[in-house]
């Protein structure tokens, strides 16, 4: 028998399938319900069952303007599906079955990002929707030794890590009595490159994702020779697995401390036991200069895709024309 079914955070059935399943921080039902807040929609998880095989699909439900209809999209970060089985004929099933649900509970589509790190079958995601392949993220093999990942830093970067350490610019770890500070540098940082408003998270929203993850986000803040901060690198820590979820610098002459920060995180990371440390990728996944810095830091590279599902494509063609390749490949979903 197979189910398939959309779940709140409370519900111990999504605890129950991440307890089968291997996950990161974006599938937890309390990092959902927080990034749930930042666009006022609703947390969720869909959930397959099978023959004893499960899979879990982190998402957030979101009123559509004007209409009595909701769309789904991934929380930030990277929280696609998750299974324990990479069946392809499982994942095909489970897919088409989500379609099915969401058009029942009056969702028109979704937008997904998939987790690099843990791959899922592409080729059965596409028989329910389209899948994108973006750019490509960044990470740091944490099982190297410090040396070799020293060797894979671009040697504009090495340098610029020992200038910072000669200028006497200093790394601490979670002194969370710098957060504040921490929090207008990274504003600071938002005004700076232009950034979309979405970017400019609140101090509520940083302080309410810190007492929902507790010891599984870190600050690392870097410090000058007179202690003033520089800036800072919050990241996640889950079952060997880090991410930077942002990092900032203030306006002015920061000494090198953005390149430091990343050299301080991999170390302090690789001696907790931590497996990879994911720097992400260029804005929206392109190979752009955010990429390329990234880049220089290590040598590890995942292709990054979203997958576009369409639920409803009769509300879907009323909002936004037919469903063309072309529709589905750009801006996802178009209406928005």
């Amino acid at each position: 028998m197979a189910g398939a079914a959309l779940l709140e955070p409370d519900d111990a059935a999504w605890t129950d399938a991440l307890s089968r399943i291997r996950h990161d921080v974006y599938h937890l039902p309390e990092y959902v319900r927080i990034d749930a807040g930042l666009s006022g929609g609703a947390p969720a998880a869909y959930r397959y069952d099978e023959a004893g095989q499960v899979l879990l699909l982190p998402l957030v439900l979101r009123p559509v303007p004007d209409t009595d209809l909701r769309d789904a999209i991934s929380p930030y970060g990277y929280p696609g599906p998750v299974a324990d089985t990479a069946d392809p004929a499982f994942w095909s099933r489970a897919a088409a079955a989500m379609t099915e649900s969401l058009r029942a509970l009056g969702v028109i589509t979704a937008f997904v990002r998939l987790h690099p790190l843990l791959r899922a079958p592409a080729a059965a995601l596409a028989e329910a929707g389209t899948v994108v392949q973006h750019g490509e993220t960044v990470s740091v093999d944490l099982s190297l030794t410090p040396e070799q990942m020293w060797h894979q830093t671009h040697r504009t970067h090495r340098n610029q890590i020992n200038k910072a350490r000669r200028a006497g610019v200093s790394v601490v770890f979670d002194d969370w009595d710098r957060y504040d500070a921490w929090i207008g540098t990274y504003h600071a940082t938002m005004r700076r490159v232009g950034a979309a408003d979405f970017y400019f998270f609140t101090a509520e929203h940083f302080h309410r994702l810190r007492a929902a993850l507790g010891e599984r986000m870190h600050l690392a803040a870097a410090l000058s020779a007179d202690g003033d901060l520089l800036g800072g690198n919050l990241f996640f820590e889950y079952d060997g697995f880090m991410h930077t979820h942002l990092q900032a610098t203030r306006d002015g002459g920061v000494q090198y401390a953005d390149k430091l920060l990343y050299d301080e995180v991999r170390r302090w990371g690789r001696d907790r036991g931590n497996s990879i440390y994911h720097l992400g990728g260029g804005l929206g996944g392109a190979s752009d200069s955010l990429f390329a810095y990234k880049a220089a830091f290590a040598a590890g590279r995942q292709a990054f895709h979203t997958w576009r599902v369409v639920a409803d494509p009769d509300a879907f063609e009323k909002l936004a024309g037919p469903p063309t390749p072309e529709a589905l490949a750009g801006r996802f979903p178009p209406y928005r």
